[in-house]
């Protein structure tokens, strides 16, 4: 679990570029529109959207943004539809790579997204070519930037609102859990006072594949880049060993 590539890439992008936090706010504003008009405007009675929010909040998204998403899907005419995807395809060097995707027009994206592999020397599979590669679990990242959290109390209350394990880093705590239990997690552990940076159903890779090359390590970043670039693309995980 430890070095999990996801994360990596998650911290890589606090410092991001206004332009870059733009197009996070672009994805989450879609996830909390599709919620909106599954479960209603009222996050306490919607617990998907509760899960937007903390994830657009985790996102630094501004409380007025939120509002105005909420008002915009609540009130909206738009007949558009998206649908959740997930894509699976081989990188550069072998590394295998899972794109889950929130779109409103299936052949387009599915177009991009083969265009993007095939661009940087993979190629976008079948499902369950990779998937068995990795393990699906709940990760509940537990912010711990001056590492001055108490481990004894932490896993104490870790396991007090249903984690399976904790596993400490750096500057954070990745807390796994089931797939269905990352809302209970999550916000039990915002009731002990803690900072949630990320909390999500992940794919955890069993294995990590090197790249030696640099030139195929160039051809990673870049998929990797053109993934996270586009609006439909929600995540991308990878077994990339960086």
């Amino acid at each position: 679990m430890s070095g999990h590539s996801k994360w990596n890439n998650i911290k890589r992008k606090k410092g991001a570029s206004d332009a870059a936090r733009a197009k996070v706010f672009t994805k989450v504003a879609r996830e909390i529109s599709v919620a909106v008009k599954e479960g209603g405007p009222d996050p306490q009675s919607n617990g998907k959207l509760r899960d937007c929010i903390a994830k657009a909040k985790a996102c630094n998204m501004p409380n007025d943004n939120i509002d105005r998403c909420i008002k915009k899907a609540a009130g909206s005419e738009d007949k558009n539809s998206y649908e959740e995807i997930t894509y699976e395809g081989y990188g550069p060097s072998g590394v295998a790579v899972i794109v889950e995707t929130l779109t409103d027009n299936r052949n387009r994206t599915a177009g991009d997204l083969r265009h993007y592999f095939d661009k940087c020397g993979g190629n976008l599979g079948q499902n369950g070519c990779v998937s068995f590669l990795f393990t699906q679990t709940g990760l509940v990242i537990v912010d711990n930037p001056d590492n001055d959290l108490d481990e004894e109390k932490v896993m104490e209350d870790c396991f007090d609102v249903g984690a399976q394990d904790v596993n400490f880093e750096d500057d954070c705590v990745e807390v796994l859990c089931d797939t269905t239990a990352v809302r209970e997690v999550r916000e039990g552990l915002e009731a002990k006072g803690y900072t949630i940076s990320s909390a999500e159903a992940a794919f955890i890779p069993a294995t990590y594949t090197a790249i030696e090359d640099p030139e195929q390590a160039d051809k990673m970043s870049k998929l990797l880049d053109l993934l996270e670039d586009n609006d439909d693309v929600q995540n991308v995980w990878h077994n990339w060993e960086e």
